[in-house]
């Protein structure tokens, strides 16, 4: 009975525990995509840390729970498609980090004990708060650059590194046959400020910091906008080399100076944990007159021989740690509480705090996140808080010091602060349980018009240049835009005498920015499907669900109308006993197939999205609301139509069975463009040439590709052939 009763409580832990991690894999994912792929995180590193240590933590307690797709067996970041990808030819592995100086006691007590009886000499030099990029040299002359991606495959970026002028484009002196250097581009601290100023005239959304600045910068599509912001490198280490002659990393710096490559002016070499402290507090006491952010230092072991013994772990190098600073914190009054309205109609509760100045900037103002933290944290009007800013997100509110809260200090009631209506429109609001939050149902709302104005401009959605920040506040203020839609009609004489500022000091969005945006709004018109389903905000459709549902459907229509989101909901409300007919349709169509789990094998399936999705998606858009977006798409003369065939149409289509890998710019249109023209047609777009590879698509400054389809074969087109096939 005792044993069944432990197996028992055993079974129950690893139920709660398997929820929980299904719960930190969502979130990290989340997360992740945010930081590497639209560089806008919403969290602090600190933040994302905890997550990422409870879910290490709880899959070392319970192992069965680790799977292959779990983040802490890969890095974080997929290659975004609108470039090509460069395989790394030496892995660009993350390195693990901490905020405690036990951890790293415990790490060199670990290398030692690992490689016994022999003297490990560890450098120590900044963590610079930047992008990871790579650059790879032959024969001293830069063939390529790379981001991390996902640590196996990068962004090809040349094109805009080598704008940057502090990155040469032939090595000096006597230069290695191979030699892959990596380090962080940066955009520095003056820069960044004037960057921001000039973002804001232009009625631009503001960067959050320079690290968005900066993978902002690398990853836009004209390098002539890359090269008007001061970005700049500093290189830490290698990857890939030939004939380098370098035997520990202590002798890299000095070689980088040689070939003139920037890199650290300030490191430390050391042999004991002591020295290693010493260090990190020494140059936490220089970093801040750097021209560049730093988040941290890096803890390395100098002999490369050692490293290769110590070898890697799935995702780190063990023979590397990064340590981070804790982010400063200071003490302020929290004077109000406002509440914001975003473009989901999500209620955000905000901290208006005695101005403070925090990491070299005031702030009056902090993020409360919802009322279940006000709750939690004991949060009250007129408290004396603890906020802190990291440099990569708004500041948050920490903690109460409530040994010095006043008598006087008020309970904060969400509802009853708002008087029970949204603080902007005054309809009706209702808690939403799976947000853990409150929100306006109101589409009309102004405030969310605003933000939807915003979203549907943005560049993952539309693509309207300009057209966010003051600009769509000043648009739905002024009464030019009550609904996205509206941009469509704008005229330009309106949108150039749109005044940005006040009656007082106008300042107005001008010709040129006009001229911009109107091309911006017409080239929307015939963006593919994917894009519009992302850009009309409906709940639950992000851009992968939106290029799932576009796979599925030729036009918006099909979409309103789904029979196979029917099924979706019909197969999950329906009894065990009368799935099957539905499972069976669903299959065919290839809208989902089998499971692979053991568990009801005969009946079970996966589906390309699930109820919750199809379920937003028809309510959405069978909505009245959503009933009178497609009927203004269509007095408008926009159709979107899908660029994706299914599978079943694929065989019938002239590039059908073709697989193309494109490498270079374009001079005719985007690479995500030309993507989308090739699948139409029914063929495959895939990253590595390889002998599966029909065509290789070759635009200006090939990278290695081009080099690996002439050794393999491979037909090789540019783009006016490309045109002529289409």
């Amino acid at each position: 009975m005792f044993y069944a009763f432990v197996w028992c409580s055993m079974r129950g832990e690893e139920t709660h525990a398997a929820k929980r991690v299904a719960e930190l894999r969502r979130e990290i994912e989340k997360h992740n995509r945010l930081y590497y792929e639209e560089a806008a995180p919403t969290i602090s590193d600190r933040d994302y840390d905890r997550l990422y240590k409870e879910l290490v933590d709880l899959e070392a307690e319970f192992p069965n729970l680790v799977t292959p797709d779990s983040p802490t067996q890969r890095v974080g970041g997929t290659p975004l498609q609108a470039f090509a990808q460069i395989e790394h030819r030496v892995p660009m592995l993350s390195l693990d980090n901490t905020y405690s100086e036990d951890e790293i006691a415990n790490f060199y007590k670990r290398i030692t004990r690992l490689l016994p009886d022999e003297t490990i000499p560890v450098v120590i030099e900044p963590k610079v708060d930047g992008v990871a990029v790579s650059l790879m040299y032959e024969n001293g002359h830069l063939k390529y650059a790379a981001t991390r991606g996902d640590g196996s495959v990068g962004d090809d970026i040349t094109g805009n590194v080598k704008t940057i002028r502090s990155v040469p484009q032939q090595l000096r002196g006597g230069a290695p046959k191979v030699f892959e250097v990596r380090g962080e581009a940066f955009l520095d601290k003056d820069g960044f400020k004037k960057l921001n100023k000039e973002r804001e005239t232009a009625g631009l959304p503001l960067f959050a910091n320079p690290r968005n600045a900066a993978a902002g910068s690398l990853k836009h599509l004209d390098p002539k906008i890359v090269a008007r912001r001061p970005l700049g490198i500093v290189f830490y280490g290698t990857g890939a080399t030939e004939g380098a002659g370098v035997d520990l990393h202590s002798e890299v710096f000095p070689l980088f100076k040689k070939l003139g490559l920037p890199t650290h002016e300030h490191w430390w070499l050391a042999d004991s944990v002591e020295k290693i402290l010493d260090a990190i507090r020494k140059l936490d006491r220089v970093r801040k007159d750097f021209r560049y952010e730093t988040d941290g230092a890096v803890i390395k072991v100098d002999a490369l021989v050692q490293r290769e013994r110590l070898g890697f772990t799935a995702k780190s190098p063990r023979w590397a740690i990064a340590y981070k600073y804790a982010a400063e914190r200071l003490e302020t009054k929290l004077l109000d509480i406002k509440v914001q309205v975003g473009r989901t109609g999500i209620l955000t509760p905000v901290a208006m705090l005695e101005p403070v100045v925090v990491s070299g900037s005031t702030v009056s103002r902090a993020t409360l996140h919802n009322e279940d933290e006000i709750k939690r944290k004991d949060i009250r009007i007129g408290d004396k808080v603890v906020i802190e800013k990291a440099g990569e997100v708004i500041p948050a509110v920490v903690e109460v010091v409530k040994s010095q809260r006043p008598r006087e200090a008020k309970t904060f009631d969400f509802f009853k602060h708002i008087h029970g209506k949204c603080p902007v429109c005054g309809g009706s609001i209702r808690r939403d349980p799976q947000f853990v939050a409150w929100r306006c149902e109101n589409l009309q709302c102004p405030a969310q018009t605003t933000r939807r104005v915003e979203f549907f401009a943005a560049r993952g959605a539309l693509d309207i240049e300009g057209i966010g920040g003051i600009v769509a506040d000043k648009l739905v203020e002024r009464g030019l835009v009550r609904e996205p839609l509206d941009l469509f009609d704008l005229k330009t004489e309106q949108l150039a005498k749109l005044n940005l500022g006040t009656d007082e000091a106008p300042r107005v969005f001008g010709e040129k920015n006009t001229a911009k945006a109107i091309k911006a709004i017409e080239r929307a018109r015939a963006l593919p499907l994917s894009r519009w389903l992302y850009a009309l905000a409906i709940p639950e459709v992000g851009k992968i669900t939106a290029i799932q549902l576009a796979r599925f459907h030729d036009k918006i229509d099909n979409v309103a109308h789904s029979e196979l989101l029917r099924d979706v909901l019909a197969y999950h409300e329906a009894a065990k006993s009368e799935r099957g007919e539905i499972a069976e349709r669903l299959i065919k169509s290839g809208f989902a197939e089998r499971s692979k789990s053991k568990a009801d094998k005969d009946r079970a399936i996966v589906t390309e999205v699930g109820p919750v999705v199809a379920k937003s998606v028809l309510d959405f858009l069978g909505s009245a609301a959503g009933k009178k977006i497609l009927q203004r798409m269509k007095q408008l003369g926009i159709e979107p139509r899908s660029e994706k065939v299914s599978a079943k149409k694929a065989e019938e289509l002239p590039l059908a069975g073709k697989t193309f890998v494109l490498t270079g710019t374009l001079p005719s249109m985007t690479r995500e463009e030309a993507t989308g023209k090739i699948e139409a047609l029914g063929g495959h777009v895939t990253s590595s040439v390889s002998n599966k590879t029909d065509y290789l698509l070759a635009g200006a400054e090939p990278g290695s590709k081009l080099d690996k389809a002439k050794e393999l074969g491979v037909r090789i087109i540019d783009d006016a052939e490309f045109r002529k096939m289409l």
